[in-house]
């Protein structure tokens, strides 16, 4: 288990529970509570199988049991490596063509299929399924939660960082893991609220059933006056060539083997997408000490917040705006990845191309809602709500007041009396949906007196604990609306800063220095510091290079002091001591050499052309648009003729693929046949379907 992440400079480490399997007959070691997946990586092992089709090398790619691609073979069957937890003795091989039929025997003993009778039945035990539940808990409502992981929070057991929002509303300044364990601990006061953990729904019925399967072994069939559909959303995929090579995955997988599983996932990264999902990911990679060669972006500017990607800036990562990717490059894995600039018909401009070395390739280009299950309920007039990315894809902290909201308007609808929802929440979430506003770019103070904040955060987000901490009240953001960018208010207030350091502490994008001017000679500057293992744990007297909010080198300067406490949440106070003219510049301090995102001497040229569309069938794209150019206007008629939506996932990655490639060529959607989705959304053994109680 050479990839374990044995130091976190936020997660703790795990606890050592060894636990045996073999992967091919060859013995191995795994952690207890780990996936197959996870096992296998912390094992240096990526490849999980081969296509049947072109015996092509597979690996995971969403890590959340939305696609098909890390299927093996454990124990004699097929599962997800990404879903099924580790067990002692576990024989795992990798999918080899299309696996045998077992030879017939007798029948395992068969069970009756339970049937279940709640007031709301929520799928989905993320922030908006949680916060829905607690409502419904309070109110002694009977409820059912199913979640399909083991355990509860959604995301948000992947985030290491500081959320954004105000602290009253959305435990803003609160990291990711403890908001989960908040609601978690939060839901489970509620005797009315029963919770399945792994446990699946697959499907609704036009009876008003729905099928779950019940931690992994048993169906049953529940009747719910209500559905709420909190599911989340699942990444979406991009083509280019190379783009299945194991090593290229989704942001969220990366984040759920870091994060979750603490395994070293890569030791060289590039990432595709500015989205916050993307930039963070970035952040967290580097928190594991895993090297970020660059991002690329193919608008002008990253759609996630500026803090983010300042804070990726200030770290060393090279952001390459309006480039894309053309290739990942490798034969049985991922060796390097070829970027170009784009021109503004989206087209790759000739003579841009870059190639860099690295081994793996993250996918952050956007998420598409899981819904299925909710518009399906719609279609056979069941009385079922989405909240959370199922309803709209918006941050963590909106979804947790979607489902505050859905819960009481469930509840309503159930007939308590629970009188309107109170408006003050409805505006809340419509500003914690709210897009990135105006940047104004950088204010910085003209005093040079006393201690006093400043402020590396220019653009109007939804974000506010600095205000709500300060105990003089000298930081202010108008509380109508919390998206303004903060100000330092002393002169109003007539207090003057004291330096006790929370509104850097509880900054959520780092974005806050404290710079004192009170001793003679140079000011001592203090800055939040999320790096503490390695190299990077730095001692008073060491020499830093400090930079400003765009990460441009101001200077190298001494380490005066750092410090650490349970206030600080994991937070290092770096404190330097550094020049006056640019001292109330320095935002943060850089960790990653311009080596590490060296460009190769010459551009890579993938010459196979593997721009994949459909994994599970290993469909290209050239396909695709040969049939859409021949006239083909049924997404049906392509299923039949190329096997494409045919697969194991159910169509949940290449749908949207191929509408895409409709609008490229020019056919309006207007003029497309959908797919017709098959009954069940998960894919499901027929032996549990037929109530066989051991096995799959």
């Amino acid at each position: 288990m050479d990839y374990l992440i044995q130091q976190h400079p936020i997660l703790p480490p795990r606890p050592n529970e060894p636990v045996e399997f073999y992967w091919q007959d060859q013995k191995m070691v795994g952690q207890n509570g780990h996936t197959i997946a996870a096992a296998l990586f912390a094992n240096g092992i990526r490849t999980f199988g081969y296509h049947s089709k072109d015996h092509a090398p597979m690996g995971i790619f969403c890590a959340n049991g939305q696609c098909s691609q890390c299927t093996v073979i454990a124990d004699g069957l097929p599962v997800k490596a990404c879903m099924e937890l580790l067990k002692p003795g576990m024989k795992i091989a990798p999918v080899m063509g299309r696996p045998a039929l077992p030879e017939s025997s007798d029948l395992p003993p068969l069970h009756k299929t339970e049937y279940i009778n709640t007031s709301c039945l929520i799928i989905g035990g993320g922030p908006a399924g949680l916060s829905a539940a607690i409502e419904l808990g309070k109110l002694n409502i009977p409820t059912l939660l199913v979640d399909d992981k083991h355990k509860l929070g959604g995301k948000l057991v992947l985030q290491t960082h500081r959320f954004f929002g105000s602290i009253n509303a959305c435990y803003a300044g609160t990291r990711g893991i403890d908001i989960a364990k908040r609601l978690e601990d939060e839901v489970r006061k509620y005797p009315s609220v029963q919770i399945w953990c792994q446990s699946t729904a697959v499907a609704v019925f036009a009876d008003g059933k729905v099928g779950v399967l019940r931690q992994g072994m048993e169906y049953v069939l529940v009747t719910p006056k209500i559905l709420l559909v909190a599911a989340g959303a699942r990444e979406k995929s991009l083509v280019f060539k190379g783009n299945t090579l194991p090593g290229v995955y989704g942001a969220g997988a990366f984040q759920t083997l870091v994060n979750r599983d603490l395994v070293r996932a890569a030791e060289k990264l590039f990432v595709v997408g500015g989205g916050n999902v993307g930039l963070i990911a970035s952040y967290h990679a580097l928190q594991a000490g895993i090297k970020v060669v660059g991002l690329v972006e193919a608008l002008p500017e990253c759609g996630g917040y500026k803090v983010h990607k300042d804070k990726l800036a200030r770290l060393g990562i090279p952001i390459y705006t309006s480039h894309t990717v053309l290739s990942a490059n490798g034969t049985d894995s991922v060796e390097g990845i070829t970027i170009a600039a784009i021109n503004k018909e989206w087209k790759p401009i000739s003579g841009t191309e870059k190639t860099f070395a690295c081994d793996t390739v993250l996918i952050a280009v956007g998420l598409d809602p899981v819904r299925e299950f909710y518009d399906k309920a719609v279609q056979f007039g069941l009385s079922a709500f989405a909240a959370g990315d199922a309803e709209e894809i918006a941050e963590a902290s909106a979804a947790m007041f979607s489902g505050k909201i859905k819960g009481l308007e469930i509840a309503k609808h159930l007939g308590q009396p629970v009188g309107e929802i109170p408006p003050d929440w409805i505006r809340t979430m419509e500003i914690l949906k709210s897009r990135p506003g105006q940047s104004y770019g950088e204010q910085l103070p003209a005093e040079e007196q006393g201690v006093m904040p400043v402020f590396h955060c220019d653009q109007e987000i939804p974000c506010n604990p600095c205000t709500s901490i300060c105990p003089l009240g000298n930081i202010f953001i108008d509380d109508t609306d919390i998206r303004k960018v903060p100000e330092y208010i002393s002169k109003k207030t007539g207090k003057q800063c004291t330096g006790c350091e929370k509104c850097i502490t509880i900054c959520p994008g780092l974005a806050i220095t404290l710079v004192d001017y009170r001793q003679p000679g140079d000011p001592l500057v203090t800055i939040a510091y999320e790096f503490s293992q390695g190299k990077h744990v730095y001692r008073k007297d060491d020499i830093v290079t400090v930079v400003d909010m765009h990460g441009n080198i101001l200077g190298n300067v001494p380490v005066v002091q750092t410090r650490i406490t349970k206030a600080t949440d994991h937070t290092v106070l770096l404190k330097v001591r550094a020049p006056k003219e640019y001292a109330k510049k320095i935002a943060g301090v850089l960790i990653q050499n311009k080596e590490v995102s060296a460009s190769l001497d010459q551009y890579v040229n993938r010459l196979e052309d593997d721009m994949i569309v459909c994994r599970c069938e290993r469909v290209s794209l050239q396909e695709i648009k040969k049939l859409i150019a021949e006239g083909c206007r049924d997404m049906n008629q392509i299923k039949a003729m190329t096997r494409a939506g045919m697969g194991a996932c159910g169509a949940k990655t290449c749908e949207v693929i191929i509408q895409r490639a409709f609008r490229e060529m020019g056919i309006p959607s207007s003029e497309v046949t959908g797919f017709v989705h098959r009954p069940l959304f998960v894919e499901t053994s027929l032996g549990t379907l037929a109530g066989i109680k051991e096995g799959k």
